[in-house]
């Protein structure tokens, strides 16, 4: 029985999903499943340990039985990831000691903002290319560390285990702690500079290296599962940001692109040297294979897609994420009306934990319609400003913006993006990129491709969406969004 399909499992933060790829890259059978949040206190965001897993493996296992396949048809499973949230567990029970701290909690605000005015920032910026925020993992571990009962001192005797997701999905599929550097350049434990952990970095954020899991490349077999019926080998474990630039086929400096998803992420491809940013941005790897490391630019927007689910479950304003754009379209513009989602902070370039998000503009003329397309609005404007820091760091402009994702399917948020950019978006015939680029990444491991360039002709446009606003609007736009950042930001409105 040939090998013949790349199974991807796409952990996320809303839902686990496995997609089946052939041998030409086209997704031939999917499966998901809700992955439950929960927010004990107000700007907490945590998941069960359990779930993760669990909904994962009931996906793989649909997929398979969706598609008529056995073990002995996947070449190999390739993981990609939701990154920066944190799982502590058991060394030799695999039991984790308190739920998953997801990448959107703000619990550790108060601790990145007196490692910000450490006498450690710039070297902790220069080492791990990051800025000291609540988004990464390192002020989580030690969160947990220091709340749990008893932690830091099982930790020390080398008895817990720290991982991100991919790492706690491959020790439960093959029983082995270990991580990718993709995933572990989200730490802000890992020196980007050196490719490995970083014992002063250790040492500053309080988290013991006996803790940490053992590096491996992103592209490469790390282990094996049987839990799929036969041995399948695993072969890749990347970031999903990484992933999607990789699935994007974006292979050389200067390629980039942005996700969709619960946020948004621009990342641009910069080589074999880690660039560093002068405007916001981070400066993180992309993936390693075959012993050479490429590095990305990127640029995080906390809410994009999750600003849509606000919209549905907090707010009452649509009953389904997908009326959301034809509700939007049911007006020429917003009447005036600003959208900051600021829910859990702003991320790049402005990076403030403390700003809020606000509705401006309102008049007695604005309707649930004009809300729901400033929200909408408002990812492409949180978008547009990355692009902005983008290119101020690359010292020239980005001709065009590759898009993938699951928002990246709604026409109107696209043409809306490309307004506000004032270039063209294009999208790809596959969406979802963030898996495509683990099962590329697994499946050159393997063999099954032989090349990048041989995924280069895999990749197809689906629609390119042009500006169709006047420079004067859209300056007029912009303004008008910048007005309502300021006001969201702390201190500020």
């Amino acid at each position: 029985m040939t090998a013949e399909f790349i199974l991807a499992f796409d952990q996320g933060t809303t839902s686990s999903r496995s997609i089946l790829f052939d041998a030409e890259g086209r997704a031939v059978a999917s499966a998901s499943e809700p992955l439950p949040q929960h927010f004990p206190k107000p700007g907490w965001v945590e998941h069960e340990a359990e779930d993760i897993f669990q909904t994962q493996l009931a996906t793989a296992k649909r997929v398979m039985k969706d598609a008529r396949i056995e073990a002995a048809q996947i070449a190999a499973i390739g993981i990609t990831n939701q990154r920066e949230t944190a799982l502590v567990w058991e060394r030799a029970t695999g039991k984790p000691i308190h739920r998953a701290i997801v990448w959107q909690c703000r619990r550790t605000a108060p601790a990145c903002e007196a490692l910000a005015r450490s006498e450690h920032m710039d070297e902790i910026r220069r080492r791990t290319g990051l800025v000291a925020d609540a988004y990464f993992s390192g002020t989580k571990v030690a969160w947990l560390l220091d709340n749990v009962p008893g932690a830091r001192e099982r930790a020390e005797r080398g008895e817990l285990c720290f991982g991100t997701v991919d790492a706690w999905l491959l020790m439960r599929l093959a029983g082995r702690h270990a991580t990718d550097p993709s995933n572990a350049s989200r730490t802000m434990l890992f020196n980007i500079h050196t490719g490995d952990w970083d014992d002063d970095l250790l040492n500053w954020l309080h988290v013991p290296r006996a803790m940490l899991p053992e590096l491996v490349p992103t592209g490469g077999v790390c282990g094996a599962t049987t839990l799929l019926g036969g041995e399948i080998p695993i072969a890749s474990m990347v970031g999903d940001q990484q992933g999607a630039l990789f699935g994007q086929t974006a292979f050389h400096p200067g390629e980039g692109k942005c996700t969709y998803g619960t946020g948004a992420f621009l990342l641009v491809n910069t080589g074999g040297e880690p660039r560093p940013s002068h405007h916001g941005l981070l400066s993180t790897v992309a993936w390693r294979r075959n012993s050479a490391t490429t590095y990305a630019l990127e640029g995080s927007v906390f809410i994009a897609g999750a600003v849509v689910q606000w919209l549905r479950d907090e707010m009452g304003l649509i009953q389904t994420a997908e009326e959301s754009a034809a509700l939007a379209a049911s007006v020429p513009d917003t009447h005036g009306v600003v959208v900051v989602p600021a829910f859990t902070g702003l991320g790049a370039p402005h990076w403030d934990m403390r700003a809020r998000g606000i509705i401006t503009g309102l008049t007695r003329g604005a309707s649930r319609a004009h809300i729901v397309r400033a929200a909408l609005e408002s990812v492409a404007h949180q978008a547009a400003d990355v692009l902005k820091a983008m290119e101020s760091d690359l010292g020239g402009p980005i001709a065009s913006l590759r898009v993938d994702g699951g928002a990246s399917r709604n026409d109107l948020l696209m043409q809306m993006q490309a307004d506000l950019l004032g270039r063209p978006v294009i999208r790809g015939e596959v969406s979802e990129t963030t898996a495509l680029g683990a099962a590329y990444l697994a499946g050159l491991a393997v063999g099954l491709w032989k090349s990048e360039e041989e995924l280069r002709l895999h990749w197809k446009v689906d629609r390119e969406f042009e500006p169709q606003i006047t420079a004067d609007e859209r300056a007029q736009r912009r303004t008008a969004w910048a007005q309502a950042v300021r006001m969201a930001r702390a201190g500020e409105g």
